[in-house]
């Protein structure tokens, strides 16, 4: 009797297990999706995953020399027109070093106006009047010999005093020759390859000026065309680095009009004609279809790129991108996904 209670008692729990078990079971209730998936209207749709962009593709703003950034004259959202400025570089050591060279422009300015302007009028009379002393010394000497060849009595004279006369008015006449072709040269002027070389210092020096000037003109950065600022991600008092950037410092575009770059399978690559139609539909809007007019098609395959922002992502489809324009008025932005469906060519059997 104890077996067969203890059996029963078994059973029941058993039994209530099961009935317990079944009403724990969670009851999945079939739903609609939120929001209906984008569908297209053509026969023969390829599709693809869009991604918005100005038309003149978005231009990432550099730096062509690291610095220490003083100046933002931008912010997102502003439009530029082509040359205005967009944020400055830290110039100070650039700025002393063109003081310096435009000091030697100066220095070597002034030595070639002195070369064009020699002789001085004042150094003229001095070196005539030099001339004339040697001139006069000339006929000094010249007397003092004349009276001692008077002397006719040999022995009245010795020969070492002829002879130191007749020296004295050699050495006489070559300083006066001396003073004469000093003067010459005085009133000629400046020699002509003195002139040439002065003239090519005052051309290096301000070539020197003119490339410290360029390399302070680099650390200026300025809109490369007319747009709009899209990101703006530097700030006075950051270090802005030079070359390629994770992150540009600024990004802008010309968002006159905007285009829609669709990534095409390269399955479906041969599919997509030239000047073919498409619509398109942002995500969340599945109700909303937007004309695409063809722009063009950029024939190379590429590796699909990730929008995760995942560097470690690895992404084995390879696509060909085709550009669309969006008609203006329609409240799209640029960076902003869209499903594109385009009318291509029928499925081979």
């Amino acid at each position: 009797m104890l077996k067969r209670g203890l059996t029963i008692f078994a059973g029941i729990v058993l039994v209530l297990a099961i009935l317990s078990i079944i009403r724990m079971r969670p009851v999945r209730a079939k739903l609609n999706p939120p929001v209906e998936p984008p569908t297209s209207s053509y026969t023969n749709a390829v599709g693809g995953i869009g991604l918005v962009e100005a038309q003149s593709e978005n231009i990432q703003i550099s730096v062509p020399v690291a610095g220490l950034v003083t100046r933002v004259d931008v912010r997102a959202g502003d439009r530029v027109r082509k040359g205005d400025r967009l944020f400055v570089l830290d110039g100070r050591e650039l700025e002393a070093e063109l003081a310096l060279r435009r000091s030697s422009v100066e220095v070597a300015k002034a030595r070639l106006q002195k070369l064009l302007n020699s002789p001085r009028p004042e150094e003229v009379p001095p070196a005539e009047a030099k001339m004339r002393e040697a001139e006069e010394v000339v006929k000094d000497a010249q007397v003092q010999l004349d009276l001692i060849e008077r002397v006719k009595d040999p022995r009245a004279i010795r020969q070492e005093d002829l002879l130191r006369r007749r020296l004295s008015v050699t050495a006489a006449q070559a300083r006066f020759e001396q003073t004469k072709a000093d003067l010459t040269l005085l009133k000629a002027g400046a020699w002509k390859p003195d002139v040439d070389v002065a003239r090519k210092e005052v051309a290096e020096a301000q070539r020197q000026a003119g490339r410290v000037e360029a390399d302070l003109d680099r650390l200026t950065v300025t809109a490369p065309i007319s747009g709009e600022i899209l990101q703006c991600k530097v700030h006075p008092g950051e270090y802005a680095q030079a070359g390629p950037l994770a992150q540009p410092l600024i990004l802008m575009g010309d968002t006159s009009r905007l285009n829609v770059r669709a990534d095409v399978d390269e399955e479906d690559a041969w599919r997509v004609q030239t000047g073919a139609t498409a619509t398109g539909a942002p995500r969340g809007g599945s109700g909303i279809r937007l004309p695409l007019r063809f722009v063009r098609v950029e024939p190379y395959i590429i590796p699909k790129k990730s929008l995760t922002g995942d560097s470690t992502e690895r992404v084995d489809t390879r696509v060909m991108q085709v550009l669309f324009a969006i008609a203006p008025g329609t409240n799209i932005q640029p960076g902003q996904q869209l499903d594109v469906f385009i009318d291509g060519k029928q499925v081979r059997p």
